[in-house]
């Protein structure tokens, strides 16, 4: 398969609202994801176009990065969030160090197996480490205790168990497991 991962540019907003409705509805989506697909679906055009634009930019600390084959569709996408010291985080508690967080992980079901997610981390964790304001001292994420395909990933990606859960909106049905990989010390 022929893709290319780069970051997402602020014109294709219309590419980020599919491929997110598109995760949305996958049969995973209501415990990989926190949102819904009929929120998402709602949500005016602007929102869109502003979220393509942040994640292009790498503004306030956020950017997204795509698999796009080499016919222009897209196959995937991850979302990397910086979270400094002290901040306060939507999932889990503050930071010791500052740290990325991967979220909004997506493969469409044909292009899984084939690569696509591993570069897609593999380009993750550079642009995290390449950061030089923060310097990022770990990349984590967290994935629902049911979602074994996603741990199973996560886990050939390098990422371990931090022995770190969260609980979602105070449900014990959604347990969050936080998965992480130091800073490599070659970097």
């Amino acid at each position: 398969m022929d893709y290319e991962v780069r970051a997402v540019r602020a014109d294709e907003w219309r590419q980020v609202r599919e491929l997110r409705l598109a995760a949305l509805q996958d049969p995973v989506a209501d415990i990989a994801f926190l949102e819904t697909y009929e929120t998402a679906v709602d949500r005016p055009d602007a929102f869109w176009q502003q979220r393509a634009e942040g994640a292009a930019e790498g503004a306030d600390g956020v950017r997204q990065l795509v698999a796009k084959a080499a016919d222009g569709s897209w196959l995937g996408s991850v979302t990397v969030l910086v979270e400094r010291r002290a901040d306060d985080v939507r999932i889990g508690a503050p930071p010791e160090a500052d740290q990325t967080h991967l979220v909004g992980v997506f493969v469409r079901p044909e292009a899984r197996g084939r690569g696509v997610a591993d570069a897609l981390f593999r380009a993750a964790l550079e642009w995290s480490w390449s950061l030089r304001e923060p310097v990022v001292r770990r990349a984590r994420l967290y994935v629902h205790e049911r979602n074994d395909r996603a741990a199973a990933f996560y886990q050939r990606a390098g990422f371990v168990q931090s022995g770190q859960t969260a609980l979602l909106d105070g449900d014990p049905a959604s347990r969050q497991v936080e998965y992480e990989v130091p800073r490599p010390r070659a970097v």
